[in-house]
């Protein structure tokens, strides 16, 4: 995400539209936003779309491409950073390690396990032994951490959840998958905010972790 400093080195021509999506905050819906995009471009205005991470990670980013196609509008993507990866590598936690996972997964939590919607397989899921990063799950936790315990993923697996990633708030709360919900509570965690579970975690904090962090375990 840029600076928003930077918007303050804008010329008085140029107009600045709010599009924010926050947590149980202001939200402009995708329609008024993909309008405003084509309206503008189509007026003969040059657009630029800032989006913060990665534009077509849980970012909506083609939908908007789309809508501009539809209607004759070129488009050229410049591509960011997801925040599944840049979050945790900020916090000095890595999502894969040499002896330790093999692979990550990146989750989208804003639906629960069990919801009619759901299209994560949390079954699967949770019988893989990487590291697994939720997005949008703070609410959800719960009812993540118990499907993945009840899908065979060991409960004491060391987890991490960063909120404020970046920002000038950013902070880490270390857990483990069977205590998540509880840590949450307890420290007053909200959106946003980035989940990790995984050896990773003790990986960077063998302190908190020491069995899981030992050589031979890893």
């Amino acid at each position: 995400m840029a600076p928003r400093a930077l918007l303050d080195e804008l010329g008085p021509e140029v107009e600045l539209i709010d599009v924010a999506k926050l947590p149980r905050g202001r939200s402009a819906s995708q329609e008024f936003i993909n309008q405003v995009i084509v309206e503008r471009a189509l007026a003969g205005k040059r657009v630029v779309r800032f989006k913060g991470g990665d534009n077509f990670v849980y970012g909506r980013g083609f939908e908007e491409v789309i809508a501009c196609r539809e209607a004759g509008v070129p488009v050229q993507v410049v591509p960011g950073i997801t925040s599944s990866i840049a979050v945790p590598a900020r916090a000095g936690i890595p999502v894969t390690h040499r002896g330790v996972t093999h692979e990550f997964t990146v989750v989208s939590g804003h639906i629960p396990p069990g919801h009619p919607d759901s299209l994560v397989a949390w079954d699967a899921l949770a019988k893989m032994r990487g590291t697994v990063v939720l997005l949008m799950a703070v609410e959800n936790a719960p009812a993540i951490s118990a499907a993945l315990v009840a899908g065979g993923r060991d409960a004491a697996t060391p987890t991490a959840v960063i909120q404020d990633g970046t920002m000038p708030g950013e902070r880490t709360v270390l857990t483990t998958l069977g205590e998540l919900e509880g840590a949450i509570a307890e420290n007053g965690l909200r959106p946003p905010a980035i989940i990790v579970i995984g050896d990773v975690v003790a990986v960077a904090h063998p302190d908190r972790y020491p069995s899981s962090a030992e050589p031979d375990a890893i």
